[in-house]
């Protein structure tokens, strides 16, 4: 025969699920609006009835109330697993798609004050030679139009120098975000892991975590791999950031500032382990990935570092003006008939687009007119102004690098539109499962409190039989 008071007990067990999931329910609906915050569900299960022994046991017994199992992090690694992998795709393409947009910006095209329209200005300071030669006013103007031309230049490229900097000093400290969030999840693994081992819930804990290893993702492309032991283990390009509760930390090699070699290049920067310097990572996604992508050196392709790429081309573009226009311009003769010789020089020991320098000094010195002609012979000077004519003119040249910096970053730009995109879509397929949802939290309090009111209502009825079985028996007619 089943006791009354243990019907006690089961209105107990009754009333510390409903006080749970009201506790459960509050810390959801105060998280709301938490960032990472992953909501959270009871997980009860009924009690069986006792086991009957004994001669006179007989009959059905019922059960014995509910239990509290766990509270529930209601998260999903496959959606979380989503999310990680367009992060790392969004992180790397945002960093692309943000230095080629600065790299179109600081060509300066199209303006009345870009390279173009000083090579234009160039040519046609040459052809007004070649139409009043002799004169000290246009060789004034064609002077002071090279020397513009040849600072533009020279400012374009340490632009670009400038910006390989900025992206060199971002790649350390991408690495040094990276480091950081690894040590953490280091830390976190170790607590979660005693947590789970004393029966503690460790749901905000794991929900910290979750926000590292999503952030460590977005940097270094990282994936994530349960260790089963309440600790996960992250990998980055194929190998261990974080094992259990060690985690490594990468580094950045490589030089800190473009060289000033004349092809424009850059020395190679790449990613190691700190522990192993001779071990490199090849990253597969992330805004540190994409850093060091835009790092490579120039290649003769065409297909090197973007950054390192535009300043080959200004380099490129140097060489080629001074080579057309020193061609024609040694050709011809000074105004006392010396030979004409370099119109554009290069200062030893810098990239040609930095140590570009223009030779005449004066009008006198500059080799306007042929040998054979007079002294108002300007067709040295006119043949200068049709070097910008024609498919292999530095116009066209530089037409060809601005509309090649254009392309990419438009390229760039739709590719990172598409991957944020794809971010964005799987953060809220994470969000529709994992995200709080204020009209069900209330349907939830109100379906707790109303489970606890129906236990207090069973304790209250169980207590007054006892009382009647206790004080009221065995008091006939009093």
């Amino acid at each position: 025969m089943a006791s009354t008071f243990g019907g006690l007990s089961t209105a107990y067990t009754g009333l510390v699920a409903a006080r749970t999931g009201l506790d459960v329910t509050g810390q959801n609906i105060a998280n709301v609006n938490t960032e990472g915050y992953t909501r959270q569900r009871v997980g009860q299960s009924s009690v069986e009835a006792p086991a009957r022994v004994g001669l006179y046991s007989s009959g059905v017994v019922a059960g014995q109330g509910v239990s509290v199992d766990a509270i529930a992090r209601l998260g999903d690694q496959v959606v979380d697993g989503q999310v990680r992998g367009t992060a790392a795709a969004a992180g790397y393409q945002s960093v692309r798609a943000s230095a080629l947009s600065t790299l179109e910006e600081s060509l300066g095209e199209p303006s009345g004050t870009g390279i173009a329209a000083q090579l234009g200005q160039f040519w046609n300071a040459w052809s007004d030679l070649g139409n009043h030669p002799g004169e000290t006013g246009p060789a004034a103007v064609l002077l002071g139009q090279a020397t513009t031309l040849a600072g533009s230049l020279a400012s374009g490229w340490k632009a670009v120098d400038d910006q390989w900097s900025a992206v060199r000093g971002q790649a350390d400290s991408l690495a040094g975000q990276i480091n950081s969030a690894a040590t953490q999840v280091a830390d976190l693994n170790d607590r979660i892991r005693t947590a789970t081992q004393q029966g503690v819930s460790a749901n905000e804990m794991i929900d910290a975590r979750s926000r590292l290893t999503e952030k460590i993702a977005s940097l270094a492309g990282g994936t994530v791999r349960d260790a089963g032991d309440g600790t996960v283990d992250v990998l980055v390009g194929g190998n261990a950031l974080v094992s259990g509760t060690t985690a490594r930390s990468i580094v950045v090699t490589g030089e800190h500032s473009m060289t000033t070699a004349a092809a424009g290049g850059a020395a190679s920067v790449g990613l190691a382990w700190s522990h192993r310097p001779g071990d490199a990572i090849a990253l597969d996604g992330g805004s540190l990935a994409g850093a060091v992508s835009l790092l490579a050196p120039a290649a003769s392709d065409g297909r090197g570092g973007a950054i390192a790429q535009a300043a080959a081309s200004y380099d490129a573009l140097a060489s080629q003006l001074a080579t057309q226009v020193n061609a024609v311009h040694a050709t011809g003769v000074t105004a006392d008939g010396s030979p004409g010789g370099a119109f554009f020089g290069q200062t030893a020991g810098v990239s040609a687009a930095r140590g570009l320098t223009v030779l005449p000094t004066s009008a006198a010195t500059i080799a306007s007119r042929s040998a054979t002609g007079g002294a108002l012979d300007g067709s040295i000077a006119q043949a200068v102004s049709q070097v910008g004519v024609g498919t292999g003119s530095p116009d066209r040249t530089w037409s060809t690098i601005v509309a090649g910096v254009g392309a990419a970053s438009q390229t760039e730009s739709a590719q990172s539109t598409l991957t944020d995109l794809a971010a964005t879509s799987a953060k809220s397929r994470q969000l529709s499962g994992a995200g709080v949802s204020l009209d069900e939290e209330n349907v939830n309090l109100l379906s707790y409190q109303h489970a606890y009111q129906g236990a207090a209502r069973v304790m209250t009825a169980i207590d007054e039989m006892l009382d009647t079985l206790i004080n009221g028996m065995g008091r006939v007619g009093r």
